[in-house]
C-alpha cells in the first residue's frame, strides 16, 4: 500500500504523481540508495523546495515517503515494524538537505530512538544535483559521549558498500553484547532513572529506595540515573536530548526496562514510549507489580488487581486514534465504539465487580472482628516502614514462621498470632503490610478494607530500621500515612530495631529522642523490655485509664 506522510498540502497533482512514483523504484540491497533515486529525490526536492525522505527495507523496496518543510522532515509512527531485542528496526531513512549541511542532531536522534539501520542525508549542489551522501549508523560498543558512527562523505555514484552486510554485522555484535549482559533469562535489566528539583541527597536516597524495590521485584539494576533541572519538561520529563542518550545507553547495555522515580501521567508515557520501544514503568507501576507478586490470599489479590485498573484507567491512551476500528455490529448506530473505549468500559466493569467482591470479604472481616470481640482479647498491631522488621519481630515474639526476607515489600497479607503475656494476659498481635514514603493511592484505596483492622487495635507497635541513616524520613512517612488514615488517636509505641548494628551511645540517644524501646528482632533475649512495656500499656487501655498515663507508658501523644 502506498504511503505518502508529511505535509503535502499545496503540492501539484505532478508532484504527487512523482513523489508516488517513487514507490515503483527498487534500490540494490548493498546499496544505500541509487544512483538514480538519489537523483529523483533531489529533482523533487528541488522543485518543491522542500526536504522529501524515503524509508527503504532490507529487500530494497521503498515502503514510506516523507514531505517536509525546508528544514527538516519528520518520520512517521513505525510501531509496526517491531523491533526483536538486540535488533535494528529494518530500515534505513535517505532524505535530501536542501543546503550542504551534513547530518544534523535530529538526524542522530531519529537513528538513536527508533534504531534505524542506517540515517543518510543526500546535499544538493548550486545547480540541484547530488552532491554528496552523508551516512551514519548506530555503533553498538561505542562510548556514550558518540554512539554511532559517521562514514566518510559518499559520492552519489558509489553508495554501494555492503549495506545489508554492513547492518547485520551490527544485529550480529548487538546480538553478542546482549548475550553476554544478560545474565538470568528471566530477569529484566533495567535502567533507573531520576528527573528531579528535589535537593541531591533526597533525590539521591528515593533513587536507592527505588533500586531495593527493583531488587524485590528480581529485577537486575544496570546503571541509575539522576538528572536534576530547575524545572520539568511537562512533556519528556527530561530533554528530548538526554532521552536519546538513555536509549542508546539502554541498547547497548542490553537493558529491557526503564523505570522512573518520578510518576508518569498519560501523555508523559504516551510522549516518552512513542520515542522508544523499550518498555517504560514508573516507581507506582513498580511497587504495584511487587504486590502482585506478593499476594497470596484472594483478598490481597483483589486488591491489588483494583488498585492495578485504577491506576491503568486514565492512563489507557492508543497511538493510533485516527481510524476508529468499527465494532458497532449489524443494526449498530455509527461506527460504534473504539478499541480504546471498549478497553476502557472492560475496566470499568472489572473494577465495580472487584468492589462487589471486596465489600462482601469486608463483610467477612467484620464478622470475624466481632467474635474476636465477644472473646475480649487485646489486638496489637504491628505497622512500620517497609522491611523494618516487622514480620521478623511477629516469627520472634509468637515462635511462628510467617515470611520474612531482607527485601521490600516481602510481606503483604497480614497475619494474626496469639501471644500470651508473664502476667498471663493472652492477645492477639498482627502484622500488616509496610508502608513507604509516597505510597500509591490507588493501593491505599485499595488496601482501606485491610487497613481499617488497624482501627480496633489497643496498641500499635511501629517498628523502626534504626540501622537506616533514612530512619528519621521513614518515620515521618509512616506518621503521616497514620494521620491520613485517622489511626494516630491510637496509642503508638516506637520500637527501634536493629539495635546490634548501633553504637550504644548514638542508640541510647535516640531511645531517649523517640521515647522508644530498642531490640534486635532476631534476639529473642532483647524482647523482654519491650515486652514488659506492651503489656503495661495494654493493661492501663483495658482498665481506661487517662490518656496521661497511657502517654507516659507509650510516648503517645494525645491530641
Amino acid at each position: 500500500m502506498k504511503r505518502l506522510y508529511g505535509n503535502a498540502a499545496g503540492l501539484k497533482a505532478s508532484q504527487l504523481h512523482r513523489l508516488e512514483n517513487l514507490y515503483r523504484r527498487r534500490t540494490p540491497r548493498e546499496n544505500v540508495a541509487s544512483f538514480e533515486l538519489t537523483k529523483a529525490l533531489t529533482d523533487i526536492s528541488m522543485e518543491i523546495r522542500r526536504q522529501v525522505g524515503i524509508l527503504i527495507d532490507r529487500q530494497g523496496r521503498i515502503v514510506i515517503v516523507i514531505v517536509g518543510d525546508p528544514q527538516k522532515i519528520v518520520i512517521p509512527d513505525l510501531s509496526e515494524y517491531r523491533l526483536a531485542p538486540g535488533r535494528l528496526r529494518g530500515l534505513r531513512c535517505v532524505h535530501t538537505h536542501l543546503d550542504r549541511e551534513a547530518l544534523t542532531r535530529d538526524d542522530f536522534t531519529d537513528l538513536a530512538l527508533l534504531r534505524l539501520d542506517l540515517m543518510a542525508a543526500i546535499t544538493l549542489t548550486d545547480a540541484g544535483t547530488p552532491h554528496q551522501v552523508h551516512v551514519a549508523h548506530i555503533l553498538p560498543s561505542g562510548p556514550a559521549e558518540a554512539p554511532y558512527r559517521i562514514m566518510a562523505p559518499l559520492a552519489p555514484e558509489q553508495l554501494d558498500i555492503g549495506c545489508l552486510d554492513l547492518i547485520l554485522a551490527l544485529e550480529d555484535e548487538l546480538a553478542n553484547l546482549r548475550s553476554t549482559r544478560h545474565g538470568a533469562a528471566d530477569k529484566e535489566r533495567a535502567l533507573l532513572i531520576s528527573v528531579t528539583t528535589a535537593p541531591p541527597r533526597a533525590a539521591l536516597a528515593s533513587l536507592a529506595e527505588l533500586r531495593e524495590l527493583a531488587r524485590s521485584s528480581s529485577i537486575v539494576v544496570i546503571d541509575t540515573i539522576l538528572q536534576q533541572r530547575k524545572t520539568i519538561d511537562t512533556r519528556f520529563l527530561m530533554g528530548r536530548g538526554k532521552l536519546q542518550e538513555l536509549t542508546l545507553m539502554a541498547m547497548q547495555k542490553a537493558v529491557s526496562l526503564i523505570v522512573f522515580d518520578q510518576e508518569l501521567n498519560a501523555s508523559q508515557i504516551r510522549s516518552i514510549t512513542d520515542q522508544t520501544d523499550i518498555k517504560v514503568i514508573d516507581r507506582t507501576q513498580l511497587i504495584l507489580d511487587i504486590f502482585a507478586q506478593r499476594a497470596q490470599t484472594r483478598e490481597g489479590k483483589l486488591q491489588v488487581e483494583l488498585a492495578q485498573l485504577r491506576y491503568l484507567m486514565p492512563r489507557l491512551v492508543t497511538k493510533n486514534t485516527a481510524m476508529s476500528r468499527l465494532t458497532g455490529g449489524i443494526g449498530g448506530r455509527g461506527p460504534g465504539e473504539t478499541k480504546l473505549e471498549i478497553n476502557r468500559r472492560r475496566i470499568r466493569d472489572r473494577i465495580h465487580r472487584l468492589e462487589r467482591s471486596l465489600t462482601k470479604v469486608k463483610g467477612q472481616r467484620r464478622q470475624q472482628k466481632s467474635k474476636r470481640n465477644k472473646k475480649g482479647l487485646p489486638v496489637i498491631s504491628i505497622i512500620g516502614y517497609t522491611n523494618a522488621g516487622k514480620s521478623t519481630l511477629l516469627n520472634t515474639l509468637t515462635q511462628s514462621r510467617v515470611r520474612a526476607e531482607n527485601r521490600l515489600f516481602a510481606t503483604l497479607d497480614p497475619a494474626s498470632r496469639r501471644l500470651r503475656f508473664p502476667q498471663d494476659m493472652e492477645v492477639i498481635i498482627t502484622d500488616t503490610v509496610g508502608f513507604i514514603k509516597d505510597l500509591p493511592k490507588e493501593l491505599m484505596v485499595a488496601f482501606r478494607a485491610t487497613l481499617e483492622e488497624l482501627e480496633g487495635a489497643d496498641l500499635l507497635l511501629h517498628v523502626i530500621d534504626v540501622s537506616n541513616p533514612r530512619f528519621a524520613e521513614q518515620i515521618r512517612s509512616v506518621e503521616a500515612i497514620l494521620e491520613d488514615l485517622d489511626l494516630n488517636r491510637i496509642p503508638t509505641l516506637r520500637v527501634l530495631n536493629k539495635m546490634d548494628c548501633m553504637d550504644d551511645d548514638a542508640l541510647a540517644v535516640q531511645v531517649e529522642r523517640l521515647d522508644a524501646v530498642a531490640i534486635s528482632a532476631l534476639d529473642r533475649q532483647s524482647l523482654a523490655p519491650l515486652v514488659d512495656r506492651m503489656a503495661r500499656i495494654v493493661a492501663l487501655v483495658r482498665r481506661c485509664e487517662p490518656l496521661s498515663e497511657i502517654a507516659s507508658e507509650s510516648g503517645f501523644m494525645p491530641e
